[in-house]
């Protein structure tokens, strides 16, 4: 009877360890062909090249003519007389409020803000008020890491766009301060 419980015993041992190489270096090449492959696939070519973008500069009042007799005939009204619009980054007041949760920490924001086409002032103080009022709602753990961050920005450009009804374009945070 204890040979018969050896025997089964030696038996049931799992595979030899070359069995075992064997099946991880197979495993290893089907995943490096399927990564290689994927990539391949997915890659779709070569990127292409960002076309270049072209801003045309308005002339002052004073060098109307000046610019098409030296040869900037182009830059100034674009083809067909369109007058393309060239962006214009307004720094606006630094905001310092205290935030809703806790009361007692204050944020002091410096921002820009990129326009389309010059705002007028009127509508950079809404702009101000309106964010103002938003930082006010925003706790301490809405901002907190690279992604609150990243949220805080977001909505603020977001409540921008809406306030000049897409004349902004961009907002920049220039220095985010918390005490």
């Amino acid at each position: 009877m204890s040979l018969d419980a050896t025997d089964a015993a030696s038996q049931k041992k799992g595979p030899s360890m070359m069995v075992q190489v064997a099946v991880l270096v197979v495993l290893t090449l089907v995943a490096v062909g399927g990564g290689w492959f994927a990539g391949i696939n997915l890659r779709g070519g070569e990127p292409a090249e960002p076309e270049p973008i072209k801003i045309a500069v308005e002339p002052l009042p004073g060098e109307a003519g000046e610019g098409a007799e030296a040869g900037h005939g182009e830059e100034g009204g674009g083809e067909d007389g369109e007058i393309k619009l060239i962006p214009r980054l307004v720094p606006m007041e630094p905001i310092t409020t205290n935030l809703a949760a806790p009361s007692d920490i204050w944020v002091r924001m410096e921002i820009s803000i990129v326009f389309s086409a010059p705002p007028p002032p009127d509508l950079v103080r809404t702009i101000h008020q309106d964010l103002l009022a938003y930082m006010r709602t925003v706790s301490l753990q809405q901002v907190q890491g690279a992604s609150g961050f990243q949220h805080l920005k977001t909505d603020l450009e977001e409540r921008a766009q809406i306030r000049s009804e897409g004349l902004a374009t961009q907002l920049m945070i220039r220095t985010l301060l918390f005490e």
